[in-house]
C-alpha cells in the first residue's frame, strides 16, 4: 500500500482525521467510472440555464423570479458543499455518497411531477444539495493516485465533471424540443437512480476515524479557511471565474433566440454542444499542475476567458462597429469560439484550483474540497443572478460587461496573490 505524506502541519483547532491509505494508484476503468458517474450528476445543476423560459411560462413564475431556476440548484449544491462534503472526514464513505444519490434521484422526480412553481423551486435546491456528492467521488480518486500522478488523476476525473457540465445545456434543450422539461427530469431522476446502484456494486470503502462530530466538523471550516491560504486563494478566483462562465450560459440563449440567428431551442442545443470542446482542457492542465506550471496556466486560463468574452461582446452587441446583421454566419462562428474559448478557461481554472486543494492534508481532504468548491459555486450562482439583472439593464452588452469585469477581477487578484508570494 502507498501511503501519502502530510505535505502540511494540521491547523490549530482542527482535529485530524485518518483515512485510508490509497492503492499504488488507481486504474484507468476507475477513473473512467469516476469521470462519468460525477459527469452524470451533474448535469442538473445547469440543465436550467437555457430553460429558464419555458419552466417559468409553465409554472406561472414572475420575471423576477425566472433568475431563480438557473441560481437554486447552484445554491442549493453550495449548501450541500458547506454541510454535507464534511460528512465524508466522519461517515464511511460509500454508504454517504449512495445516500445522497438517492435523495437526489426522488428531489429530481419530485421536480418532474412539481404541480407548483414553488415546489418545483425547493426540489431542485434539493437535488443540487444532495448533488454534493460528487465532491466526495473527486477526492477519493485522487486519495487513490499516487501523489506522482494525483494531478493527472483529478484533470481525468475533472474532464468528466466538466463534459456533464457542457452536455448539460445541449441535452436539456433537446430533451425539451422533444418532449419538454418534465421529461428532462424524468431522465435525470432515472439517470442518477442508475448511478446510485452502480457506485454502490463498485466504489471502495473509505472509513475515516471518527474524531470529530458533526458541530465540530462544520465548526472547523472556518479555522480551515483562516489558516490554509491555498484555500482561500484558489476558491476566491474560482468563485468569480464560476460567477463567469455562469452569466455567459444564463443569458446565451436570450441572445441567440433574437435576430439575426432567430434559434430553436434545438439549434440552441447544437451550439451549446460547440461549446463542450472547452473540456478536453482538464487532462492538461493536469498535467501542467503536475510539472509545476501552476501560475502560468492560471493567468493563461483567465486570459482565455477574457479574450472570449471580447469576442462575445463583438458578435453579440456589434463591439467594435461589428454589423451581426450583415454577417450573420460570422457572428455566429465567433460566438461559437467564445463558447470554446470561455469553457477552456474556466476548466482550466477549476482543475489547477482543484489539484492545488487535494495537495493539501489528505484528512482534512473532505472539508477542504467542500469549502473549495462551496465557494466558487456561490460565486456560479451570483454569476446567474447578475447576468438576468444585466440583461434586463442592458441586454447582451451589459451582461459581457459583467462577465469581463468578474473575469478581469480574477486575473488581478490571482497576479497579487503571485507577486506577494
Amino acid at each position: 500500500m502507498h501511503n501519502l505524506e502530510v505535505s502540511q502541519t494540521v491547523p490549530r483547532g482542527v482535529t485530524p482525521l485518518a483515512s485510508q491509505p490509497p492503492a499504488a494508484g488507481i486504474s484507468g476503468p476507475r477513473q473512467l467510472l469516476f469521470a462519468a458517474a460525477v459527469g452524470i450528476i451533474v448535469i442538473n445543476l445547469f440543465a436550467t440555464q437555457t430553460l429558464i423560459g419555458p419552466i417559468s411560462a409553465a409554472l406561472g413564475l414572475s420575471q423576477r423570479q425566472i433568475g431563480l431556476i438557473a441560481m437554486l440548484p447552484q445554491l442549493g449544491y453550495a449548501a450541500g458543499l458547506i454541510l454535507l462534503v464534511p460528512l465524508a472526514d466522519l461517515i464511511e464513505n460509500r454508504l454517504l455518497i449512495v445516500r445522497l444519490l438517492t435523495g437526489c434521484a426522488v428531489a429530481l422526480a419530485t421536480a418532474m411531477l412539481a404541480p407548483s412553481g414553488w415546489v418545483f423551486l425547493l426540489a431542485i435546491f434539493l437535488a443540487g444539495a444532495a448533488s454534493s456528492a460528487i465532491q466526495m467521488m473527486v477526492p477519493l480518486a485522487a486519495l487513490m493516485a499516487s501523489e506522482a500522478h494525483r494531478g493527472r488523476v483529478v484533470g481525468n476525473v475533472m474532464s468528466g465533471l466538466m463534459l456533464g457540465i457542457l452536455l448539460s445545456r445541449p441535452l436539456s434543450n433537446l430533451l425539451l424540443d422533444s418532449g419538454g422539461w418534465r421529461v428532462l427530469y424524468g431522465v435525470l431522476a432515472a439517470s442518477v437512480a442508475l448511478v446510485a446502484v452502480t457506485l454502490n456494486r463498485t466504489l471502495p470503502l473509505r472509513r475515516p476515524a471518527a474524531g470529530l462530530s458533526y458541530p465540530a466538523l462544520i465548526g472547523s471550516l472556518w479555522c480551515l479557511v483562516r489558516s490554509q491560504p491555498v484555500l482561500r486563494q484558489r476558491a476566491s478566483t474560482a468563485a468569480l471565474c464560476m460567477a463567469t462562465f455562469s452569466a455567459f450560459w444564463t443569458a446565451i440563449a436570450l441572445r441567440l433566440a433574437q435576430q439575426p440567428f432567430h434559434m430553436s431551442q434545438r439549434q440552441i442545443a447544437v451550439f451549446a454542444l460547440a461549446g463542450a470542446a472547452g473540456a478536453v482542457i482538464a487532462p492538461l492542465a493536469g498535467r501542467a499542475g503536475d510539472r509545476g506550471w501552476t501560475r502560468p496556466a492560471t493567468v493563461l486560463s483567465h486570459l482565455c476567458m477574457i479574450v472570449a468574452l471580447l469576442l462575445a461582446g463583438v458578435a453579440g452587441a456589434g463591439w467594435g462597429g461589428f454589423a451581426a446583421a450583415a454577417h450573420p454566419s460570422l457572428a455566429l462562428g465567433l460566438l461559437v469560439l467564445a463558447a470554446v474559448g470561455l469553457d477552456a478557461g474556466i476548466t482550466g481554472d477549476q482543475t489547477l484550483g482543484r489539484r492545488a486543494i487535494n495537495m493539501l492534508p489528505p484528512e482534512l481532504r473532505g472539508r477542504l474540497n467542500g469549502l473549495f468548491v462551496g465557494i466558487f459555486f456561490i460565486g456560479g450562482a451570483c454569476g446567474a443572478a447578475g447576468a438576468a439583472l444585466a440583461w434586463v439593464a442592458g441586454g447582451w452588452s451589459a451582461v459581457c460587461l459583467f462577465a469581463i469585469g468578474l473575469a478581469a477581477v480574477a486575473l488581478a487578484a490571482h497576479a497579487i496573490t503571485a507577486f506577494r508570494s
